[in-house]
């Protein structure tokens, strides 16, 4: 696709700067050829051996001397001001499916900001990986293979309905709003499935459902890209 820095026709990892599980990341490493960094991220990569494909942000968090370690044509700087390192990796990589670590865990408005962009960028399949949780904005429609009892939690952050089966609280009828009705804290009791309104709601797993989600999502239809 035109204007992108990376265009792959295989997953992504893409690393953040924020709190990144050391064992999870060295997994994840191991099974995507293709990194990308955000900004200071590249720290990350450095550390375990694995120079990124490509570096992309301001660079206002990224050491000097890390950049300079760097192979000439990895270190893409984007200057403006008006979006975070995230939604400039997002909106600069194709892929069929992102997988992002370092965004989540440490600073609250670092996560709140990458949740904003997940939503933003809604059309870009990307699934955030702490070590608690995994998060991706949920699809038209997803089927699950959950076990039972675990925890499945919905935040919207828009206005935004939706249909369910297999949760034991179902979500049919209900108008759900930042500021007014969430979803947080169900609880899986057989079959899941989801069906999304609009691209607006937040889907949120134990970290040991990864593997799981990753397999509902490759069958999932995926959101339209917006006009931003």
């Amino acid at each position: 696709m035109k204007n992108q820095i990376v265009d792959s026709s295989a997953p992504v990892l893409l690393v953040g700067g924020g709190e990144c599980p050391r064992a999870a990341l060295i997994d994840a490493l191991a099974v995507t050829k293709t990194v990308v960094a955000a900004d200071g991220g590249a720290a990350h990569c450095l550390e375990l051996g694995r120079v990124p494909d490509a570096v992309i942000g301001d660079m206002d968090s990224l050491d000097p001397d890390l950049a300079a370690r760097l192979p000439e044509g990895v270190l893409h700087r984007i200057t403006e001001q008006d979006s975070t390192d995230f939604d400039k990796c997002l909106r600069m990589v194709q892929a069929p499916l992102v997988l992002g670590h370092g965004f989540l865990g440490a600073r609250l408005d670092h996560q709140l900001a990458a949740m904003t962009v997940l939503v933003r960028r809604a059309d870009r399949l990307c699934v955030l990986v702490g070590a608690e949780d995994v998060v991706c904005v949920a699809p038209p429609r997803l089927a699950l293979d959950l076990p039972l009892g675990a925890r499945v939690s919905l935040f919207p952050m828009a206005p935004v309905t939706g249909r369910s089966t297999g949760l034991r609280w179902p979500i049919d009828g209900i108008g759900f709003a930042p500021g007014g009705r969430v979803g947080t804290s169900n609880e899986v009791s057989g079959p899941v499935t989801l069906e999304m309104d609009g691209p607006s709601m937040l889907l949120i797993l134990p970290v040991a459902c990864l593997n799981a989600l990753l397999a509902g999502l490759a069958e999932a239809p995926r959101w339209p890209a917006r006009a931003i």
